[in-house]
C-alpha cells in the first residue's frame, strides 16, 4: 500500500540517522574540568581597561569581576550577553560610576576568569542558572539590592533575578 506508513521502518531509520550525528561526540572523551581560577593573596590582580579585576568564591563558582566606584555607592551589577564579555561596559562603567554608583561587572559562567570550583559540578547555561549565580555573587559580596542591567544572556538574567527574587532588584534611586 502506497500511502500506509511504515513507523518500524522510520523509527530504524532515526535511531541510525541519531547514532551517526552522536558519534563524533561519544569519540571525543569525557570532558575535564576548568582549572579554579583562585590565585594566591600575594598575586597581583589582573588588569583590564576599567581598573584591576577581582575573584571571589559565589555559590559553585570563583567570580571574576570588576568593582568600580565607591564601595557605599549604590550597587549596579552589569550583565554581558553571548558571545561578550565584561568589556562590552568599559564605556558606561566610568559614567556610573561619576553619578556615585559602584559598579559590578561580572564575567558570566564560561568566561574570562570566571571557574567553577569543582571539577564534578554540573555544566549548565540555562538562563535560571546564571540568575542563582548572580544572587550567589550578590551575596559573597554583600550585596542585599542592586539595580541590574544588561544584553542579550545578560538581560535575560536580569529579569529572572527581577522574577524571582524582587526584593533583590530594583531601580537606582538618589
Amino acid at each position: 500500500m502506497l500511502g500506509e506508513i511504515d513507523h518500524r521502518r522510520r523509527g530504524l531509520l532515526g535511531a541510525v540517522a541519531m547514532a551517526l550525528a552522536t558519534a563524533p561526540l561519544a569519540s571525543s572523551g569525557p570532558a575535564e574540568a576548568q582549572p579554579t581560577a583562585a590565585r594566591p593573596a600575594d598575586a597581583p590582580a589582573a588588569s583590564t581597561p576599567f581598573g584591576p579585576l577581582k575573584q571571589i568564591d559565589a555559590g559553585v563558582l570563583n567570580i571574576g569581576y570588576v568593582d568600580a566606584g565607591p564601595a557605599d555607592g549604590r550597587p549596579v551589577l552589569l550583565l554581558h550577553g553571548w558571545p561578550y564579555d565584561i568589556h562590552s561596559f568599559v564605556e558606561v562603567t566610568p559614567l556610573l560610576v561619576a553619578t556615585g554608583c559602584r559598579v559590578i561587572v561580572p564575567y558570566l559562567r564560561g568566561y574570562g576568569t570566571t571557574r567553577f570550583l569543582s571539577g564534578a559540578t554540573a555544566r549548565n547555561g540555562q538562563q535560571a542558572v546564571l540568575a542563582v549565580d548572580v544572587i550567589a555573587l550578590m551575596d559573597a559580596l554583600g550585596i542585599g539590592k542592586a539595580t541590574l542591567a544588561g544584553f542579550d544572556w545578560g538581560a535575560r538574567t536580569a529579569d529572572i533575578v527581577a522574577s524571582l527574587w524582587p526584593e533583590r532588584s530594583g531601580p537606582l534611586s538618589p
